[in-house]
């Protein structure tokens, strides 16, 4: 009886599962190992798809500035996260595998292999469904244009009433077009830039349009800012006609109600041929415009009832202005200098530009000898009578000129009146022009002398005759001010400017008196050829950059014997310089940067005086000479930063340049970078800026030799294949000065690294971008930076990073750091499609009252 007893036991197990064999949850245990292999293909298949649809819409979005459709951001999503739950179940899969018995028919756990097969079946499905979806003829589509757009505007004085009157005026139904006008630097820009703000905050039915028109070629310039904003502007539309452009924008407008600011007009501007129907009680439309004549407010608007004057600010309401630029300190350094502050208050005509400039110029006056200067200089001011508006705002205006050191800060700023109106300068490289034209002190190193144009252009910015561009690295000057500045040139014994730059010339121009002429400018053109001498023997400096040029005929440059800065930068069409360029025998600044050039012509060893070569992003640059480097014996700058002539073919050369201050390379392998760190004269003292791109060579970097750069102060990795870690030898962090000088990394296509901890050895890095990382998990590793005694509880981490922590296509980025950093300087964090990234290094203390930026985009996670 035992024996039976033992057996039916035994038997039970199978009696089950044959019983739920039996049933219809069965063919989920038997179909379970089919159902994992067309899974598997399943998923492989949607991958694909996906990733197909992703590089469409990255260029819809990156190139053509498309917004992607709702329908595919959400197909993208869900096909994510049933990848990423296909992959979970897969990875889970070989343990129910095992389980199955009797030919996969049936198995040792039953109700957990049927719970598996069902999960199996249903995401399976689900990926075919998906898979069955996911075709899109079209991914995105133009973003919607908003109504109006915010632009920035400093608080005002004195304007409300003026205000007031403007926007009284526009509620009224019978005024179409309306006139805003006054003096220039009278605050008219600045009402327009209110009048653009309140519709902004406002309910209104307006799309609103800001354009400036400026005195050269108003109607292209004005043409082309309607079709940005309106959504005409593409690579066809530079190619139409002035007519053509006007019938696309007359299209459009005729169907909306628009509100048109327009800044800046010199002239009767005809509307109609712009394109711009006119405003009616019908349409409802506005046109409003700034002009500083009013003669040209009669001709727009007839009707002087709907013209505002602008009038300079009332005494009170001017020291008022001025009181709060010159600083009230200063004003109470000493009884007398109120008074005077008075008398120059009363000088300056309630101008508020003149009353800004002046003010801040007087800041730093603390005493009364220096206040009755000032009023006397401003009194007796005599200066030949500008045409126009200029003729009461030029000789007050100069004053912040006059008031500059002495003539060599005086020729620097002048010279900042070649480049086209808004133009953002680079500080170096406008330094750079300071030096080849000989307008800084001669110094014994180039260092000495790029401090030096630093601290001008800091007393320029002080001065406000120029202001600050983006991030602080370039500087640009106000239009006001470079008209007074080119007011003064032409005033000047010394310097005669020839200046057309940004005018859209397309030949080469005319000119009476070319012999006079110290300076020339005719950068942001579209000239092409340059097939006329021109007899120029007293020119020193010549801007051809951002034309068309395509052929410079041999003999252009023999009559130019004083020439020391020529710029042919940015003339992608350009592939040969003229022979002739060897005439220019005082030529010590040459820059070349983006241009088309293929080689360099062999007669350039003429140039003996050759301080500055720039050949940066020169891609079919393909041929150099030998030895005609090596010849620029007195080479202060050489940049090759991306240009297509191998580094290595001319380190050996750059041994010989004693001279030789800053390097700029590229390195396309790590081999090359190896083999140039071997030329440890220039590697170790000239290089500023380092690039590896597109390199395959090596899994691992080791960032020895580049630590070990005085000078670094740009390092660029872009489309590092296969590289997956960066390493530094602890001898190297152990000594003083590792990556001293690096202000800027920019990292980009490294698919493999999973971390960048080793920026944390850069102690000044002051800009950080990161992008298209695909393997990148975190920045700094907390346990990397544990394994590092001098790093180890740094809590200054990125203290000095002050422009931007840039991260954009990292999707599986999870942290920046475990821990909440400073950021006392940073003005922005931008994170870009970087799913994971739920939390960043920050606290209440982080960011000690900076005003730090954060903008979260597209894909980023929530934080």
């Amino acid at each position: 009886m035992g024996n039976i007893f033992s057996i039916s036991l035994s038997l039970d197990p199978i009696i089950t599962r044959c019983r739920d064999c039996a049933t219809g949850q069965a063919s989920y245990i038997c179909n379970l190992e089919d159902n994992l292999h067309a899974l598997e293909n399943q998923v492989r298949e949607l991958k694909a798809i996906r990733r197909n649809l992703m590089s469409r819409v990255r260029v819809a979005e990156d190139e053509k500035q498309l917004k992607r459709l709702p329908q595919v951001d959400l197909w993208l999503q869900r096909a994510y996260r049933v990848i990423n739950d296909a992959n979970q179940l897969i990875v889970q899969s070989p343990q129910h595998v095992e389980n199955l018995c009797m030919g996969g028919c049936c198995s040792t756990h039953p109700r957990s292999s049927i719970k598996f097969g069902k999960k199996i079946a249903k995401k399976l499905q689900e990926v075919k469904d998906l898979k069955e979806n996911g075709d899109f003829s079209d991914v995105a589509s133009k973003p919607p244009l908003p109504p109006a757009t915010k632009r920035p505007s400093e608080p005002t004085v004195g304007l409300e009433s003026n205000f007031n009157k403007v926007w009284s005026c526009l509620q009224k139904e019978q005024v179409g077009i309306s006139g805003i006008y006054g003096l220039g630097g009278v605050g008219k820009t600045t009402l327009l830039n209110q009048i653009n703000n309140k519709f902004h905050d406002a309910t209104h039915g307006y799309h609103v349009i800001w354009a400036v028109a400026s005195q050269d070629r108003p109607i292209e310039r004005v043409q082309d800012q309607i079709a940005k904003r309106i959504g005409l502007s593409n690579e066809g539309w530079k190619s139409k006609s002035l007519d053509e452009k006007a019938e696309d924008i007359f299209q459009v407008l005729c169907q909306k109600k628009f509100a048109l600011l327009l800044d800046d007009i010199w002239e009767w501007f005809d509307l109609t041929r712009a394109g711009v129907p006119l405003p009616t009680q019908e349409n409802g439309s506005k046109v409003i415009f700034t002009t500083r004549r009013l003669d040209v407010c009669c001709q727009m608007q007839p009707n002087m009832d709907n013209n505002i004057r602008v009038e300079c600010l009332p005494p009170g309401e001017a020291f008022k202005l001025f009181e709060e630029k010159v600083g009230s300190e200063t004003l109470r350094m000493h009884p007398d200098i109120c008074k005077l502050a008075e008398a120059v208050v009363e000088e300056c005509a309630g101008l508020p530009l003149a009353l800004i400039t002046i003010g801040r110029a007087m800041a730093s006056k603390k005493t009364p000898r220096e206040w009755e200067y000032a009023t006397e200089v401003l009194r007796q001011s005599a200066a030949s009578v500008l045409p126009g508006v200029g003729k009461e705002m030029y000789p007050k205006l100069k004053f912040s000129y006059d008031c500059l050191p002495d003539e060599r800060f005086r020729s620097c700023f002048l010279y900042c009146s070649l480049y086209p109106e808004d133009y953002l300068n680079e500080k170096d490289e406008l330094v750079h022009c300071w030096v080849g034209e000989g307008l800084l002190d001669e110094h014994t190193n180039l260092s000495n002398a790029r401090n030096q144009g630093h601290f001008v252009i800091g007393s320029l910015i002080d001065a406000c005759l120029l202001e600050k561009g983006q991030n602080n690295v370039s500087v640009k000057m106000h239009d006001v001010i470079r008209d007074m500045t080119l007011w003064i040139a032409g005033e000047s014994e010394k310097e005669k400017f020839f200046v057309k730059s940004g005018v859209q010339l397309k030949e080469q121009p005319k000119a009476k008196k070319w012999e006079e002429v110290t300076r020339m400018s005719l950068m942001v053109n579209q000239i092409e050829n340059l097939t006329e001498i021109l007899e120029c023997p007293n020119l020193q400096t010549l801007f051809l950059g951002r034309n068309e040029l395509k052929v410079i005929m041999d003999d252009f440059f023999n009559f130019m014997p004083m020439l020391r800065v020529l710029d042919l930068s940015e003339n992608m069409n350009l592939e040969e310089l003229p022979v002739g360029i060897a005439k220019l025998v005082s030529l010590e600044h040459l820059n070349l940067t983006r241009t088309g050039i293929k080689k360099l012509p062999v007669e350039l060893k003429t140039l003996a005086k050759l301080k500055y070569l720039n050949l940066e992003w020169t891609r079919d640059l393909k041929m150099i000479p030998q030895q005609l480097i090596s010849s620029f014996s007195k080479l202060q700058v050489l940049k090759m930063h991306g240009c297509g002539y191998g580094c290595l073919l001319v380190l050996e050369e750059l041994e010989h340049l004693k001279y030789l201050n800053v390097l700029t390379l590229t390195f396309g392998s790590f081999s090359e970078l190896e083999k140039a760190s071997r030329f440890n004269k220039v590697f170790s003292c000239a290089i500023e800026h380092v690039s590896l791109i597109d390199f395959r060579d090596s899994r691992s970097l080791n960032m020895t030799a580049l630590a070990k750069l005085q000078h670094l102060c740009i390092l660029w990795l872009w489309r590092g294949v296969d590289l997956e870690e960066v390493k530094i030898e602890s001898n190297i962090i152990e000594g003083a000065g590792c990556f001293h000088s690096l202000r800027n990394v920019n990292l980009a296509g490294c698919n493999h690294l999973r971390d960048v901890s080793w920026v944390t050895f850069a102690p000044h890095l002051e800009e950080l971008e990161i992008y298209k990382c695909n393997g990148l998990e975190e920045i700094i590793s907390e346990e990397k930076l544990g394994e590092v005694s001098e790093l180890k509880g740094n809590l200054n981490l990125f203290s000095k990073l002050k422009i931007t922590l840039f991260l954009r296509y990292l999707p599986k980025l999870k942290t920046i750091y475990h821990h909440a950093l400073p950021f006392p300087q940073l003005k922005e964090i931008t994170i870009d499609e970087c799913p994971m990234l739920k939390k960043l290094p920050l606290n209440y203390n982080s960011a000690k009252g900076q005003g730090l930026i954060i903008k979260e985009t597209r894909g980023g996670g929530k934080m």
